[in-house]
């Protein structure tokens, strides 16, 4: 706070500071009125950090309930300060030479105030310069009512400190403290330099901007929006943020060109219908097709949230007929508001489309992760202390290719299940200690015959599993029983006749593990070290299961997660015969301070002491004593290197059946490089390789390390992207390329993507973007895009936290 200066009739700073107080309580401007308390104001979701592709984010009541509103009132005590003073009890106050005037959030500065008492009035002249709440406004002239903030500046210059906003205006009308009109005006966010010759590289200019400070919103008429001084947008009227709160209206248009649609022009309009509740409508036009009509409504609730998205292209010109599609996910909880009855759960994931050429046509659009599979999947589950149940609906859609057909999945219509399960508990009287449960599971398996080859089944499937873990500091042994059952009922008869099938098998398993560790010190550097040596083994009968048709089960990856279990399938409709034993021994370098792990070394094999007669249709036993081998490390010496590596070996041909190996270095903010490559004999070798680094470090300018979110400085270039190429078809497969450049107030993206959609063809998208940052962005948003694809990608322009309440003082 700038200090007023010493009256010259004034002979020592206390008798100054006294003079003061005397000056102001005579003059009736200083009263002791206490401090209103602030209520709690709800405030709407702001957006979602910058980058997220223009997404805003939802807030449930709990959430706002929390926000609490800390704008101080323009009422108060009144302070005035300056070199000369004088006037009238309770008329007016002329202050003169370093004047300044306070009350509440708001001060006035200027080489002249004149305050007059019966109207509240204050007319400044000269170097005015006014700071409410940390908005800020400079000119020559002002004249405003401190209690109801109305008045007028002329051709001030301001900045808002919600989001940096800045500009000119030739006058500037307060209507309120939340509400002011500019005529005249300029606006950016573009920060000024010292250079006399500065201009912003954005600016929208406008008649008139109306600005609401409480809905952080200006809306302003006759407006051109210019970037480097050419006209980009024009617009009558148009309505911008001042915050990253959200509000309705419309959004950046989305420019884009592929060789599938052709030029695309996406114009989406957002609707703010409550804070927990919004809706997005993005009709389109592409030049190959025709238009898209598209629209989402997302809601969240403190129990449950959920969106709903869809899509309508009627008479597609390539194709020929209307083309749509729909997606609902849900998750979450029903409230009951009965204790006694537990707690509902209702998640959806409810997925279509119109045809079989969809997922090629719109890979974008497309609802589920393997866009050639859509489910239609509801579960209403319930649970209660110990028990758990849920009902299932599941129904594939699967969209057929001729060139490359594809068996699908079952369906489940329904699927009951209901489980039991007990930790450290008592068992007949033995004790605590023992953990047991027992589930049951019943499926109808529903599909076309023509295609799976098997006939459709009820299935009825339980096991019972107990266990008692003994555990201390140096190792742990638990031995464990289950016991399986299942029956089934086929729509026709098998190829023996039978229309009913049942099986029991029983399984027993002793894991068993040590841990040994002592202080080691390798280069320099003290660490505690592990040494983990584990035995499981597993014992299960033959049971011939090669009559029963197979609904969900399939073989389980050989890896560190995998080889330590009971059962070499997943699902149930193989249970498999095992007389093994599973050695393994892991060594860790571990930090004695932090625990942070700094290498990890692991090897793991089999011992089949029988052969392994149970299989999958059409795969071959295992017969194999002994396994491949498993080993694996990883190593994190320093925080900027990274490694991971798996190897599976084969000690009968002395040759490695698959690996995979991957680097990292991320030596800090904005600079990644990832590399992986991933082999498997005579099935696939891939390299993969993803990227973000700042391009000027290839001509000696390092940046400056701005911190995660902020970029590295203005006038940076950023090369970002992905390739993934296949040796053996000596190809790319996939490839995402891009720049981006950051301007401080502006940043541009250019990003170029080629997707595969079978092994014949492909798709090639350009995405060109301009954010004007805090303002809007322009074009074929590309964010999600390399969020998605580049490893440890970040966005040059996150949300950042609210302004501190101490940068409101001037």
């Amino acid at each position: 706070m700038r200090r007023a200066s010493h009256s010259p009739f004034i002979l020592s700073p206390v008798a100054h500071a006294v003079s003061r107080l005397v000056l102001s309580a005579a003059l009736g401007l200083a009263c002791a009125v206490p401090a209103h308390a602030q209520a709690p104001t709800p405030s709407a979701p702001a957006s979602a950090p910058a980058g997220a592709d223009g997404g805003l984010t939802l807030k449930s009541s709990a959430m706002l309930a929390e926000e609490v509103s800390s704008e101080p009132e323009n009422k108060g005590p009144t302070f005035v300060f300056g070199d000369r003073m004088s006037g009238r009890p309770d008329l007016e106050t002329v202050v003169e030479g370093h004047a300044e005037l306070r009350r509440g959030a708001a001060s006035i500065r200027a080489d002249r105030i004149e305050y007059y008492q019966p109207d509240d009035l204050a007319k400044s002249r000269g170097n005015v310069r006014i700071n409410k709440s940390g908005n800020r406004f400079e000119g020559p002239e002002l004249e405003i009512k401190l209690d109801r903030f109305e008045g007028f500046f002329t051709t001030p210059s301001y900045r808002f400190l919600s989001n940096g906003g800045n500009g000119q205006a030739e006058r500037v009308d307060f209507i309120d403290d939340k509400h002011m009109t500019a005529h005249r005006v300029s606006y950016t966010t573009c920060e000024r330099d010292n250079e006399a010759s500065w201009e912003p590289a954005w600016v929208l200019t406008a008649r008139r901007v109306e600005f609401d400070m409480d809905e952080e919103v200006g809306v302003a008429t006759g407006a051109v929006v210019r970037f480097k001084k050419v006209p980009v947008l024009a617009f009558p009227k148009i309505s911008f943020p001042l915050s990253d709160k959200r509000k309705s209206g419309l959004l950046p248009p989305s420019i884009g060109m592929g060789s599938v649609n052709g030029l695309e022009y996406r114009q989406p309009y957002y609707f703010d219908i409550a804070p927990n509740r919004d809706a997005t409508f993005s009709p389109a036009i592409m030049t190959k097709r025709g238009v898209d009509l598209a629209g989402e409504f997302r809601y969240l609730e403190p129990s449950y949230s959920g969106q709903l998205r869809g899509n309508y292209l009627p008479g597609d010109k390539l194709r020929g007929r209307d083309r749509w599609s729909y997606s609902l996910q849900q998750v979450g909880t029903i409230n009951t508001g009965l204790p006694s009855v537990g707690g509902l759960g209702l998640n959806l994931n409810l997925n279509r489309v119109s045809d079989n050429d969809y997922w090629r046509d719109f890979p974008v659009n497309s609802t589920a992760g393997t866009q050639r599979l859509l489910a239609q999947d509801g579960t209403l589950s319930w649970g209660r202390g110990f028990f758990s149940s849920s009902i299932r609906a599941l129904k594939w859609q699967t969209l057929q290719d001729v060139t490359s057909p594809i068996v699908p999945p079952y369906d489940r219509l329904p699927q009951l299940t209901a489980a039991y399960t007990r930790v450290d508990a008592p068992l007949l009287g033995l004790g605590h200690g023992f953990d047991w449960s027992l589930e049951g599971d019943y499926t109808r398996f529903s599909a076309d015959s023509n295609l799976t080859k098997q006939p459709n089944s009820n299935r009825a499937f339980s096991r019972f599993q107990l266990s008692h873990p003994w555990l201390s500091p140096a190792g742990y042994i638990t031995p464990k029983l289950q016991l399986h059952a299942t029956s089934y009922r086929f729509d026709v008869p098998l190829a023996n006749g039978a229309t009913t099938a049942s099986r029991v098998v029983p399984t027993f398993s002793l894991d068993s593990g040590l841990q040994f560790e002592r202080s080691a010190s390798f280069w320099g550097r003290s660490f505690t070290q592990t040494l983990e040596p584990r035995a499981f083994y597993v014992r299960t009968p033959f049971r011939d299961q090669s009559a029963l048709p197979n609904y969900d089960s399939g073989a389980n990856d050989f890896n560190f997660a995998t080889v330590f279990t009971e059962n070499a399938f997943v699902g149930n409709d193989r249970i498999s015969d095992a007389n093994l034993l599973t050695l393994g021994v892991t060594s860790r370098l571990l930090d004695p301070d932090t625990g942070a792990e700094a290498l990890r070394f692991g090897v793991a094999q089999r011992l089949r002491f029988e052969d392994q007669r149970v299989t999958l249709p059409g795969a071959l036993p295992i017969t194999d004593r002994i396994s491949d081998l498993l080993v694996g490390a990883s190593v994190n010496w320093v925080p900027q290197w990274s490694f991971d590596s798996t190897v599976q070996y084969n000690p009968k041909t002395r040759q490695s059946e698959r690996g995979s190996f991957g680097v990292r270095y991320n030596p800090g903010n904005y600079r990644v490089i990832s590399a992986a490559v991933r082999l498997q004999r005579n099935v696939s070798e891939q390299i993969d390789v993803g990227w973000q680094w700042p391009l000027n470090d290839l001509w000696g300018d390092k940046g400056r390390d701005l911190g995660p979110g902020q970029g590295q400085g203005g006038g940076r270039y950023y090369g970002v992207g992905r390739l993934n190429y296949s040796m053996l078809d000596k190809k790319l497969v996939d490839a995402i390329v891009g720049v981006e450049y950051d301007g401080c107030c502006w940043i541009g993206r250019v990003v170029l993507q080629r997707s595969a959609n079978s092994t014949s063809t492909s798709s090639t998208r350009i995405l060109f973007q301009l954010e004007l940052v805090g303002f809007s962005r322009i074009g074929s948003s590309p964010l999600e895009t390399l969020k998605t694809n580049v490893p440890r990608y970040q966005y040059l322009r996150e949300k950042i936290s609210s302004p501190s309440r101490f940068t409101t003082y001037d």
